[in-house]
């Protein structure tokens, strides 16, 4: 037995998050929720702990309480979280094989977003052997307003849309970021002329990415392709070729999920 596995056997799991799971999958097997006795009965657990772990993931949107029938059922959040690793493990299987053929053609690594609580998180990357590791991972959080992707993902938003992205902070990560929302929304307009979005060291200094919209059957921005590279790798005479690139690979992706039965407009929350 490897010592990472003996590791993971002795460390001690935590009870609390053992119970409110337990009661989560409770709940998926019930029709209609249950009631705080009905779940002590079913599972024979203590009435404090499990009064404040229903009363935790109701707080956090997880659970709903029906005030009339006092019955716990399941919150939109869930329901959310659900869609969204539905919504990724659909989007990378199809987007696949178009966008390691844009690593092999541009030899620059390539990633795939998606948008959730105003971040950009990577759901598929395909490290380029050809350049120098990029240091990010398949579940990493980047800044929507400041990374290609993130820029791909909401340029279609409507100006109320971004009031209230500026209005949750647009965090700087060096002076090249963008934290003026009239700058945001001037570069946004740009996006959605040329169809794509760069990243000119605005989140990393030394890293640069070029990004397009990936969109659904109904024409809705599901997700994002984006390539990247440092100043050596993606410059001037580089640059309108590998953005064409980019944007040939989000429109092939676009017409795989247009044509796809498996994936409705409405996944996507």
């Amino acid at each position: 037995m490897s010592s990472a596995l003996n590791s993971q056997l002795k460390t001690e799991s935590v009870p609390a998050l053992e119970k409110g799971m337990v009661i989560l999958e409770r709940l998926a097997r019930s029709k209609n929720g249950l009631s705080l006795s009905e779940l002590l009965r079913d599972l024979s657990l203590p009435r404090s702990s499990t009064y404040c772990i229903l009363i935790t993931l109701d707080r956090l949107g997880y659970l709903h309480r029906n005030e009339v029938t006092g019955r716990y059922m399941f919150g939109m959040k869930l329901f959310t979280l659900a869609n969204m690793a539905m919504n990724g493990l659909s989007l990378r299987k199809q987007g696949a094989p178009f966008i390691r053929k844009l690593m092999e053609k541009t030899r620059l690594t390539v990633h795939m977003t998606i948008q959730e609580q105003n971040e950009a998180v990577i759901i598929e990357k395909i490290e380029s052997p050809y350049a120098p590791v990029v240091g990010t991972w398949v579940g990493k959080r980047m800044g929507i307003h400041c990374t290609a992707a993130g820029k791909a993902l909401i340029s279609d938003w409507l100006e109320e849309d971004i009031d209230r992205l500026v209005h949750c902070g647009l965090p700087r990560y060096n002076e090249n970021t963008i934290i003026s929302p009239r700058k945001l929304k001037l570069e946004l307009a740009q996006v959605r002329k040329q169809g794509f979005s760069v990243d000119d060291e605005e989140e990393t200094i030394g890293s640069r990415c070029i990004g397009a919209p990936i969109t659904n059957q109904a024409g809705r921005i599901v997700s994002a392709v984006s390539v990247a590279g440092n100043k050596e790798q993606i410059y001037n005479e580089t640059f309108y070729s590998l953005a064409k690139d980019v944007k040939e690979t989000a429109a092939n992706i676009s017409h795989e999920l247009a044509v796809s039965q498996d994936f409705s407009p409405d996944e996507i929350c």
